[in-house]
């Protein structure tokens, strides 16, 4: 076979024509149809696009973030997307605030407990999207507290941490300072009539919770599924009060976005929302849970086994301490709700900001509304709202009752009396 031989110029010259014949492909749709040429933007979009980190923690309620990564809905989006699990609530708000994470699976209280410097330097914002979830806390007691206190009933309560008082400092832990765990911590302690001041309440990352109530760190402890019930299940500890007990159908979970993310990719930011609203309506079919709970028990999420996080998922509690089961109807944990879950109310903003001045975290009364404003991107979401065709709640800036005190709390009004009970 002879060889082909080419002088410097001729080569040259075939390189250029090269060059020009493939970029002349690229900017043709090369009689493609629509369909086509849109499916295929889609597909390099999801290989070359700008990769959006989201961040989890191990709970259950991170399902619609997972779920939304595992089912494809980033992808059909045309969105490249991925899950980085975190240590503690604490990490979370460094990477966002630092934009090592673009948004997460946050507690809805954390931004507004940033942004007052309860947890951080006041006047830094993190973005509330949407919600993730209601429902599906709880509080567990140490056996200790078997057969001192019941299911559901705050009655005995104080009497019991008298009782144990005389022998220890008792000693009750939350996930973070003004986030959900805590503020369903303290509020279950007034309205048990226990002095916060006279227990000692630490900050455990949830994963952790088992661990240290098994070695006696702890004598109770409020955190999310599946943590409660593992505390049951090997027997050392549980379920006093779920969290919809306390408050049914309650804020929890939200996705919680870094600033710059929000304002920078508005556009990405509504696909985002959009991919984790379909993933929140499928984990909402009760038929799911069982694969939900497979999909989010894995290692490289909750690390927790999948028929613990099911039990809970459907509704089911074993309670632990021979005080039986119970099931919840509907009110157990809650994804979307035909849209009731998912809305970012701006009053349950001012409740947790009333909250912070109630149990002490913040000396002065803040600008309850504006900060609501600034921290709740409520027209965006309306907007990934009608655009789903997902119906709107008109309930925003109501007054609403608490289950567990009966107190009614009125957002309009948030420094009258009534708030205070």
């Amino acid at each position: 076979m002879k060889k082909l031989k080419f002088s410097f110029p001729a080569l040259f010259t075939l390189l250029l024509a090269l060059a020009a014949s493939a970029l002349f492909s690229s900017c043709s749709s090369g009689g493609k149809s629509a369909a086509e040429s849109e499916s295929a933007t889609t597909s390099e979009t999801v290989a070359t696009g700008k990769k959006i980190t989201l961040g989890i923690i191990p709970l259950t309620d991170c399902a619609p973030l997972v779920v939304a990564y595992e089912k494809g809905l980033f992808k059909k989006y045309g969105l490249d997307v991925q899950i980085s699990k975190e240590a503690s609530w604490a990490n979370v708000r460094d990477k966002l605030l630092t934009g090592e994470l673009d948004g997460a699976h946050c507690l809805f209280g954390m931004p507004f407990s940033v942004y007052t410097g309860v947890s951080g330097k006041a006047g830094s914002e993190m973005k509330i999207a949407m919600l993730l979830n209601n429902n599906g806390q709880a509080i567990t007691l140490s056996k200790d507290f078997c057969g001192k206190v019941g299911f559901r009933n705050i009655d005995g309560v104080a009497a019991a941490v008298t009782q144990m008082q005389a022998q220890k400092e008792l000693t009750f832990a939350m996930t973070y300072p003004g986030g959900t765990h805590d503020i369903w911590l303290r509020y279950w302690l007034a309205a048990a009539k226990v002095d916060q001041n006279k227990v000692k309440i630490i900050t455990i990352p949830p994963p952790q919770m088992v661990a240290n109530m098994k070695v006696g760190n702890m004598d109770g402890f409020c955190v999310g599924e599946p943590w409660n019930q593992v505390a049951v299940k090997q027997g050392i500890g549980f379920t006093h009060i779920s969290t919809q007990d306390l408050w049914k159908n309650h804020p929890e979970k939200a996705l919680v976005v870094n600033k710059q993310f929000s304002e920078s990719r508005r556009d990405d930011l509504k696909k985002v929302m959009k991919a984790v609203m379909e993933a929140s309506m499928w984990l909402d079919d009760m038929k799911n849970r069982k694969e939900a709970a497979e999909i989010i028990g894995r290692q490289s999420y909750v690390n927790a086994p999948a028929k613990e996080i099911e039990a809970r998922l459907l509704g089911n509690y074993d309670l632990g301490c021979d005080y039986g089961k119970h099931t919840y109807q509907d009110d157990y944990m809650l994804y979307h709700n035909k849209g009731q879950v998912n809305y970012p109310r701006k009053a349950h903003g001012i409740w947790y900001l009333n909250q912070y001045v109630r149990f002490g975290y913040l000396k002065e009364t803040p600008d309850y509304k504006a900060v609501a404003d600034k921290l709740i991107m409520q027209d965006l979401y309306t907007e990934v709202a009608k655009e789903m065709g997902v119906a709107i709640p008109d309930d925003d800036m109501k007054p609403f009752t608490i289950n567990l005190d009966k107190v009614t709390f009125d957002p309009n009004n948030p420094s009258g009396p009534v708030a205070q009970k």
